[in-house]
């Protein structure tokens, strides 16, 4: 006896679209690309406004220039990316994936973005793949 005689066919058709679309889903191909551009410190504001224990002269530690990150979905941050960058920066991330453009750029299907800790910010390149 096949298996196919054990389901009725709208089960069997079905079990099928499911078994194909988490098929697809492991095999996810990147969307877009994140690439750490610039690192900066502000250090005239750090020394102006927080306290004398707080102060540090030191860029972001998470990310280098030209760290380059795949993301495969919106909603899944990648591999050792930073969850506070990553909040900041998701909105463009899902403009970009889903098809915007941004007219006052050289390059379509690209932005630029950043974190919004500005004591120590990072900028991010994103581009659609």
């Amino acid at each position: 006896m096949d298996k196919k005689d054990l389901l009725p066919s709208n089960i069997w058709v079905g079990l099928h679209c499911i078994f194909i679309l988490e098929i697809n889903q492991m095999i996810q191909h990147p969307k877009c690309k994140i690439t750490v551009i610039k690192r900066s410190l502000n250090q005239d504001i750090i020394d102006y406004y927080l306290k004398e224990e707080m102060k540090s002269s030191n860029l972001c530690s998470k990310f280098k220039e030209g760290d380059k990150f795949m993301v495969t979905s919106e909603f899944d941050m990648p591999d050792n990316f930073c969850h506070w960058a990553w909040a900041d920066i998701r909105k463009d991330i899902m403009a970009i994936i889903n098809g915007a453009q941004f007219p006052w750029f050289s390059v379509k299907g690209m932005t630029i973005s950043g974190c919004t800790d500005w004591l120590r910010p990072v900028l991010f390149k994103i581009e659609k793949l």
